[in-house]
């Protein structure tokens, strides 16, 4: 007889541990946020791995002391996070959106990896009419604890799309009739002369190191926020809240 999946609760997250509980939790359709491995362990659990690869769940290795951070018993190497959330299939909220004669307005997140960003751009999207916002499996913030609390909740209201390919998904959003927007410190046009009626994917990357070349060659507007002083860029959260009240604008005032 198989046992109960095991979790630890601590602020915020869910963990579930232990080969067999992991097992059983992606079995049953649970949303997991993230999969932990053992770093230099011989070999990760195949069984558990092979269904994380084969649901795309993201993953990463980490020392054994992580992992005796997360669970409160036998672990076997394996930690897993529950979502606090459920994902939305890209497609399907770009066909409901087209299907409500509404032209899609989608966030797209390149290397956010601040938890406070994400929370605050889903807060300000969720105000200012955005149908969903795409993160990708790898490079992107876990969406608990902080993040959840600095969105105010939007993150459970606001549809949120996890892809595995950003570009394949860019690609999809173009064939789609969308706009690619994309926010660019070095970019000529300005945002205000940009018809923001159209349906529009805006990508927005990390502070750090921006949009990834091969993302930013699929825009169709290179954009930027006029400014003066000093400090040559925007926080990406404030970004987002120029940019999307300049569509609000543009759409509803």
């Amino acid at each position: 007889m198989s046992s109960s999946p095991k979790k630890a609760s601590t602020t915020g997250s869910n963990f579930i541990f232990g080969c067999r509980a992991v097992i059983e939790t992606i079995r049953a359709g649970q949303t997991i946020e993230k999969v932990f491995f053992q770093k230099n362990k011989i070999a990760p659990p195949k069984a558990v791995y092979n269904l994380v690869y084969k649901y795309e769940i993201p993953f990463s290795y980490v020392p054994i002391q992580k992992l005796e951070r997360m669970a409160c018993g036998n672990h076997q190497g394996v930690v897993a996070v529950l979502s606090p959330i459920a994902f939305t299939p890209l497609d399907q909220v770009v066909q409901a959106t087209f299907e409500k004669g509404k032209a899609p307005l989608i966030i797209v997140l390149d290397g956010v990896t601040d938890v406070h960003n994400i929370g605050a751009i889903a807060r300000t999207a969720l105000c200012m009419g955005v149908d969903a916002l795409v993160l990708p499996t790898k490079g992107s913030a876990m969406l608990a604890g902080a993040a959840m609390k600095t969105s105010a909740g939007a993150l459970a209201t606001l549809p949120i799309c996890r892809v595995t390919d950003l570009r394949k998904a860019l690609h999809y959003l173009q064939e789609s009739g969308l706009n690619i927007l994309a926010c660019d410190a070095q970019a000529k046009e300005v945002l205000h002369t940009v018809n923001c009626k159209l349906p529009i994917a805006l990508i927005l990357g990390g502070e750090e190191v921006g949009i990834a070349v091969k993302h930013l060659s699929l825009a169709t507007h290179h954009i930027c926020i006029p400014m003066q002083g000093p400090i040559a860029s925007f926080n990406v959260s404030v970004a987002a809240g120029i940019i999307l009240y300049e569509v609000f604008r543009q759409r509803f005032l």
